[in-house]
C-alpha cells in the first residue's frame, strides 16, 4: 500500500515548518503512518521564481499525485520596491495570475485534489525593524521592507483567486490579527512565526482537511496496527497487502 501524500507548498514559512514545533511537524504527527507530508519550502522565494519548481514539485505524468496541497507564498511578493527586499517583490497582478497557474497546474495533476490557498500572515512593521538592528547593527535600515497595509493586499489576491477557482483559502492574514498582541505572539521578527503563530496555522489547515473528508481518522494505517497481528500466524494479518510485501 503506498501512503496518500500530502504536500506543502510555500516560501521560509513553509520551510521553517519543518522546526520545533512547527506547522509542518504538527501535520506530519497527526498523519502519521496515514500520509506521508512532504514539506516543499523554499526560503526566499517568491512565485515569480516558484513558478520554475511546479514541473518538478507536481509532474503532471505522475501516477500518485498528492490528495491535498497547500499553497503560502505572498510574504515575499509584497515586498516594497526601493527598500532592501525589492527584489523579490512581484507585482500584484503578477502575483494574482502566479497563482491562479499555480491552481490551474494542480487540477491538472489531479481533479479531486484539495487545494488550499493560505494568505501571508500580518506584518509586524516595529518587529521587521527591530530584527535588522539585531542583524545589522548601525547598518539597519531606517524603514521596514515590508508594510502591512501593502501585505494586505496580497491576501486580499489570495482570497480572490481562491473564490473565482473555486479552492479554498486560510485568511492568516486577518484570523491572525484577531488576538491582542498578535504582533509579538505570533510573530518572531515581524514576519516569521513563533510556535503560537505555527499553532494556529496548524489549526486552521486541519480545520480545512477535516471539512473536506481528509481528517486523518477518515485515512487507513499503510499497514496493521500491531494489536491485529497474530503472534502465531502474523502472516495473516498482512494478506490484504500481500502484493505490497517484499520479503
Amino acid at each position: 500500500m503506498v501512503r496518500p501524500k500530502i504536500v506543502l507548498f510555500g516560501d521560509s514559512i513553509t520551510e521553517q515548518s519543518i522546526r520545533e514545533n512547527g506547522w509542518g511537524v504538527s501535520l506530519a504527527n497527526a498523519y502519521s503512518r496515514r500520509a506521508d507530508v512532504l514539506v516543499r519550502g523554499y526560503g526566499g522565494y517568491n512565485t515569480r521564481w516558484a513558478m520554475f519548481l511546479l514541473h518538478h514539485l507536481f509532474p503532471l505524468d505522475s501516477t500518485t499525485p498528492p490528495i491535498a496541497t497547500t499553497i503560502f507564498f505572498g510574504a515575499n511578493d509584497a515586498a516594497l520596491i526601493g527598500r532592501t527586499s525589492e527584489r523579490q517583490h512581484v507585482p500584484y497582478e503578477e502575483f494574482k495570475e502566479n497563482l491562479r497557474k499555480f491552481v490551474r497546474h494542480l487540477k491538472e495533476c489531479s481533479p479531486t485534489m484539495k487545494i488550499v490557498l493560505i494568505t501571508p500572515p500580518p506584518v509586524n512593521e516595529k518587529g521587521r525593524l527591530a530584527y535588522a538592528k539585531s542583524k545589522y547593527g548601525e547598518k539597519a535600515t531606517e524603514v521596514p521592507e515590508r508594510i502591512n497595509e501593502v501585505t494586505v493586499q496580497y491576501a486580499n489576491a489570495c482570497l480572490e483567486v481562491a473564490y473565482e477557482m473555486g479552492v479554498s483559502c486560510i485568511n492568516l492574514w486577518a484570523i491572525m490579527q484577531h488576538t491582542d498582541g498578535w504582533q509579538t505572539k505570533y510573530l518572531s521578527d515581524g514576519l516569521h512565526l513563533t510556535a503560537e503563530g505555527n499553532t494556529v496555522v496548524y489549526r486552521e489547515v486541519i480545520k480545512v482537511f477535516d471539512e473536506a473528508g481528509l481528517s486523518a481518522d477518515n485515512l487507513p494505517f499503510d499497514f496493521p496496527h500491531h494489536s491485529k497481528i497474530d503472534s502465531k500466524h502474523p502472516e495473516r494479518a498482512f494478506q490484504q497487502n500481500a502484493c505490497d510485501v517484499q520479503l
